[in-house]
């Protein structure tokens, strides 16, 4: 009778217990990984087939499980800095700890992988690009001229562009893109928003703090930051608007400017088909009256 309490007890603390799951997403990283004697999978479509099972057979058990990008150049330094042998299941498993601490994860919640790995992705691409940002703002350093920390003062300037963008004087839901041209890649964030009919803005407090950190790079750099507004409400055509930055200040873009630029892929330059029920309105000016924050003096 006691053994068998004590069975159901550890079913229970089983389930208690949350995992996380090293992904190998691509090819490429699956190839790499082969080279280990106790990495036994041969193909990766075999691979990702016994992830999704794996994954479906500790749901059904009541688990719940993270899953993080596995990424094999950084578990080879992983490994070269804490001393551990690469080629051992135990040093996988240690560092699936350390991303899942640390790293991007996404919830299982038993959508088919084929739709979890993008969603992965995105996470991945999109703390790269948070980390990314907030080390140049800190390296921004302070201007010659006042003194003032430059970084902390785009950022500034950025919250207050973004809070003019986004106006929330009519209800409907804003999506505003921000594109800066970076090496090698352009940073990229998007930040939706939620306009209730009392003016409320609902919204994603760390959409937000990321987003801003991306526009304030462009403003303390003086890039050519690019910034579109979407807006939607109920029985309206969707308005797009558009701003670039020039001499270290957004100026607004009119209709035939916000239609080239909502238009063309902001990575590739390749034109995309404009949507219909869509308006290419010209942007008001953001600018008046915001202090010069970021050094463009």
């Amino acid at each position: 009778m006691a053994h068998t309490r004590h069975d159901t007890m550890r079913r229970a603390l089983r389930r208690e217990v949350a995992g996380t799951i090293g992904l190998l997403a691509d090819e490429e990283d699956f190839a790499a990984m082969r080279r280990y004697r106790t990495f036994t999978f041969d193909d990766h479509e075999t691979y990702l087939e016994q992830v999704e099972s794996l994954l479906k057979t500790l749901a059904s058990q009541g688990n719940h499980t993270t899953i993080a990008l596995f990424d094999p150049e950084e578990f080879e330094e992983y490994c070269a800095e804490t001393g551990l042998d690469p080629d051992t299941p135990a040093s996988r498993t240690r560092f699936t700890a350390e991303l899942a601490s640390g790293g991007p994860t996404v919830p299982y919640e038993g959508q088919p992988l084929a739709d979890l790995v993008p969603d992965l992705v995105d996470e991945a691409v999109r703390q790269a690009t948070w980390e990314y940002a907030t080390v140049v703002l800190a390296r921004a350093g302070t201007c010659a001229t006042c003194g003032e920390d430059i970084g902390r003062a785009a950022f500034a300037r950025a919250s207050e562009l973004i809070t003019r963008a986004l106006d929330a004087s009519r209800p409907g839901t804003r999506h505003l893109v921000c594109s800066v041209p970076s090496h090698p890649e352009t940073l990229l964030a998007a930040l939706h928003v939620d306009v209730q009919a009392d003016g409320r803005a609902l919204l994603d407090d760390q959409e937000a703090l990321e987003f801003a950190t991306v526009l304030a790079v462009g403003i303390a750099t003086h890039r050519a930051v690019g910034m579109v507004l979407r807006s939607s409400a109920e029985g309206t055509h969707d308005r797009v608007q558009g701003w670039r930055m020039n001499g270290g200040r957004l100026h607004p873009l009119n209709a035939a400017e916000v239609f080239d630029a909502y238009c063309t892929d902001a990575i590739s330059g390749e034109l995309v088909a404009p949507e219909s029920g869509v308006d290419y309105c010209a942007a008001p000016d953001i600018e008046a009256d915001v202090p010069e924050g970021g050094h463009t003096h």
